[in-house]
């Protein structure tokens, strides 16, 4: 099992990256955001991994934070979840964002990925709900929102503020905000979502 790889970034193309280690280069597939962090090639860098072996086949797979690897683990334990569909719904949600999306239970926000239609988004949100809401359970709602909002900018947050002091809950809220283009205005946020929750309340 191949934990970790470290050393120079040869290469950084198309959700492939190459690390020398001692002589040897090994391809990494990856996300978009790891790629974005990892830094330019010529540095020196390290990737948590996951060692994928079929039968036709062996990839190494490779995360700039531990995170992001124990959510792509996540995903491909889930049924018709293989690699490829993992790591581009890990492209479009860092693995923070990715967590709150699920279990706030937006299924809807994992179809914009490329490859997960309606049913496949429905079953990764039925199958890790649970089990991500288990894990984040001493860290509660606020922490793990505040860390989506860290991300974004500050219209997201006061979006937020202001429609939990008019009495509505973050997972209320959260699913509608993360679905908005972030560089709308915290009052278009504001609107749009009170739209979105009137349509709801009027099914």
């Amino acid at each position: 099992m191949i934990y970790s790889v470290r050393g120079k970034l040869i290469s950084k193309i198309n959700g492939l990256a190459v690390v020398e280690c001692s002589g040897v280069g090994y391809a990494c597939r990856t996300t978009q955001v790891t790629l974005s962090d990892i830094g330019s090639v010529g540095d020196e860098v390290m990737l948590y991994t996951h060692l994928s072996v079929r039968e036709d086949a062996a990839e190494l797979f490779g995360f700039a934070n531990m995170q992001e690897l124990h959510c792509f683990e996540m995903l491909i334990s889930v049924s018709g979840v293989g690699p490829k569909a993992a790591l581009a719904i890990l492209s479009d949600l860092s693995a923070d964002r990715f967590a709150l999306t699920v279990a706030s239970g937006d299924s809807k926000t994992l179809t914009k990925s490329k490859g997960i239609g309606a049913k496949t988004a429905q079953r990764i949100v039925l199958e890790l709900k649970d089990k991500i809401a288990k894990e984040n359970k001493n860290s509660d709602w606020s922490a793990l929102s505040e860390s989506v909002v860290c991300r974004d900018d500050s219209s997201l947050g006061d979006a937020m503020s202001a429609l939990m002091v008019l009495g509505y809950s973050q997972e209320e809220i959260m699913p509608m905000l993360l679905q908005l283009d972030k560089d709308m205005s915290s009052e278009a946020m504001i609107k749009e979502t009170l739209r979105l929750i009137g349509s709801q309340n009027l099914q």
